[in-house]
């Protein structure tokens, strides 16, 4: 630990200490223009004065203006700081306040109080509330992913579907009772607009016992980053050390989630940022991020106070909208991260002969094909089609079969070549922000025309893919590595999200059709585009078997897949520009889904299928058979209405995938 502790007067921390400078000095300065605006500086005094309580812009300057600067300060830190802990503790440089679903947690809290009681949401608060639910979600990562020795891997993935359970409990809520969430949406965006100092104060001095906490636990966490086994030899009791810090970490977050609502990125881009400007240990890590981090948001909801708009932008959207880029623009020009990636979670055992298993599961989803096309839901109950009454059905039900199944392999597929190839278990391809992408496109589509033709939108769709995809691939003929890749990724994907965010926030009539399409909806797949999904989607599979000895030399190191032969850069982009072919085409078709390429891969995995071609295979099988289910019963279970598809993947596979996982202990 004598290293960290070295670390923080040595001359690494220059340019880490200069960004957090140039951010403060850039709050000082438009938090001098905003307060002007309210204020003449001649009156600032009056702002240390009881007195003045009848001039309502006085009012409004400090019980307003000033805890609202406060309050993104702190807000910005506490998330800074929690985002090192978890990176450092989870040792995965994507780890982030909302890894392990406590905000998921929190929102869901929210929007089942406030549809279940809404007296409770008003008496008890939205900060109180919001605080139970995160502390819960929490609890029940805890709960699912224990393990003799914690491991970070089986955290995060625990954290991963509770995040994702819980987020699709809320958006099938959100989905039938929007018009009841309105300050549920307000909370949800990242509003920092306040009514007097009591959040501040209460963040204040939650804020110097967190920092007091994660001071005493620099040399616990110092140690951790060496690994386990030099952790245990050092004398650090590994599962203890990992858990207080997980607890320290989550008592952060909720603690700014419940005061400022969901304000994502920061936690991510703060320590990022500082790791690799120079800020290499765990204490100067702990020291300089959430400075980073409070001046990122500090600077963020002062821009969006200036701006010139007709509705003020939430401050949440807003952070991704200012750090994603910087964190475009610094990530090249940095030194590279020390914080190495955990390793997909994975079976010890393996299926030493999957061709027969591969086989079952091949006639297992002909078998659920079938039933999705002859089996449904009427105003009668559950009836098999036959003859007639299928010919007439067949019409509207083969185009969302197909494109669902196809959709699902491509994903899955993608998602288990990003995850070998990255090593990271958090990796997926709307990670990758092609997603996120595509949606933005489609949005600005429905701005610039009152009515866009279907051609109009997959033009728009595919160029908002499109752009995505030039910006990673710059990013990889410059040298990027693949957990670098992962960054400039997220930080594509959400920039854009944000993007779509700020133009759904808008009120147009015109974006309530993108709600469904967002969720995962195959409620607009036509013949044609079901088939050219299905074609791309061959092409893209027939592609992977090329791919099977780089995937199994890759994640080896880059020197042994030198020794044999591979050139690494030219295969890493073309394993690249696969995937993202992939996810474009499925993304277009039926939306930007956020289950299947994350999770396909790893239930193949947890089943026993290690192997690069084994993986893939039952990648594939289990990312079309989750979402033909999903799409069957989502058109089913509550008929007449529909549960989109992209939601109902989260459902379906969700118990199955925490069965798997509890029995790897």
């Amino acid at each position: 630990m004598q290293a960290d502790s070295a670390d923080l007067p040595s001359s690494g921390l220059a340019l880490p200490g200069a960004i957090a400078l140039s951010l403060f000095a850039a709050v000082a300065a438009l938090a001098w223009i905003t307060l002007a605006r309210l204020l003449p500086p001649a009156d600032w005094a009056l702002l240390l004065s009881p007195a003045g309580l009848e001039d309502p812009q006085l009012l409004l300057a400090r019980d307003s203006h000033l805890p609202r600067i406060a309050v993104s300060l702190l807000t910005g830190a506490g998330l800074a700081l929690a985002g090192v802990i978890f990176q450092n503790v989870l040792r995965n440089p994507l780890a982030e306040p909302t890894t392990l679903g406590v905000s998921a947690g929190a929102q869901l809290a929210l929007v089942a109080a406030t549809l279940w009681d809404p007296g409770i949401a008003r008496h008890a608060g939205s900060e109180g509330i919001a605080f139970l639910g995160a502390v819960a979600a929490m609890l029940l990562v805890l709960l699912i992913g224990h393990s003799r020795t914690q491991s970070p891997t089986r955290m995060i993935v625990a954290g991963i579907f509770v995040s994702l359970y819980a987020g699709a409990v809320s958006g099938v809520l959100v989905l039938f009772n929007s018009h009841y969430l309105t300050g549920v949406f307000l909370w949800s965006s990242g509003s920092l607009i306040q009514n007097g100092w009591e959040n501040a104060l209460g963040l204040a001095w939650r804020m110097a016992l967190f920092g007091i906490a994660a001071a005493a636990l620099v040399r616990p966490l110092g140690i951790l980053s060496l690994g386990d086994e030099s952790a245990r030899a050092l004398g650090i009791n590994v599962p203890l050390a990992r858990t207080a810090a997980l607890v320290l970490a989550v008592g952060l977050t909720a603690s700014t989630v419940s005061m400022a609502g969901m304000i994502a990125f920061i936690g991510l881009a703060a320590p990022a940022i500082a790791r690799s400007a120079g800020a290499r240990g765990v204490a100067a890590q702990l020291c300089i991020a959430p400075l980073i981090g409070a001046g990122l948001l500090g600077v963020t909801d002062q821009l969006v106070q200036l701006l010139p708009l007709p509705r003020e932008i939430p401050t949440g959207a807003a952070a991704a909208l200012i750090g994603a880029p910087l964190l475009l623009w610094l990530l090249p020009r940095l030194s590279p991260s020390s914080v190495a990636a955990s390793q997909p979670v994975g079976n010890p055992t393996r299926i030493a002969r999957p061709l027969m298993p591969l086989i079952l599961a091949g006639i297992a989803l002909a078998g659920l094909v079938w039933m999705a096309l002859t089996l449904g839901r009427g105003p009668s109950g559950w009836l098999w089609l036959g003859g007639t009454e299928l010919a007439q059905m067949l019409h509207w039900r083969w185009p969302r079969v197909l494109a669902a199944g196809m959709a699902g392999a491509m994903l899955a597929a993608a998602g288990a070549v990003i995850q070998r190839i990255t090593l990271n278990p958090l990796a997926s391809p709307e990670i990758l922000g092609i997603s996120s992408g595509a949606a933005l496109g489609l949005i600005v589509a429905l701005f610039l025309s009152p009515a866009p033709s279907p051609q109009l939108q997959f033009l728009a769709t595919a160029a908002g893919a499109g752009l995505t995809m030039t910006v990673i691939l710059s990013m990889v003929r410059r040298g990027v590595g693949p957990d670098r890749l992962l960054l400039v990724g997220i930080a594509a994907g959400t920039m854009f999200s944000a993007l779509a965010a700020v133009l759904m926030a808008s009120g147009d009539p015109r974006m309530g059709r993108m709600l469904g399409w967002m969720a995962g909806s195959t409620y607009g797949v036509s013949g044609s585009g079901a088939v050219m999904t299905a074609i791309i989607g061959c092409l893209v599979l027939a592609a992977l078997p090329l791919a099977l000895r780089p995937l199994g030399i890759l994640p080896l190191g880059d020197g042994v897949a030198h020794s044999v032969g591979i050139p690494v850069a030219r295969m890493r982009l073309w394993l690249l520009m696969l995937t993202a072919c992939a996810t474009a085409a499925a993304t277009l078709t039926v939306g930007p889904l956020s289950f299947v390429g994350l999770m396909a891969p790893h239930l193949a995995r947890l089943i026993g299928f290690q192997r690069p071609g084994s993986h893939l295979a039952a990648s594939v099988l289990a990312g079309s058979a989750i979402m033909i289910a999903a799409d069957w019963l989502g058109r089913s279970v509550i008929f007449p209405y529909q549960i989109p598809a992209g939601l109902f993947a989260s459902f379906l596979a969700g118990p199955f995938f925490l069965v798997l996982l509890r029995r790897q202990r």
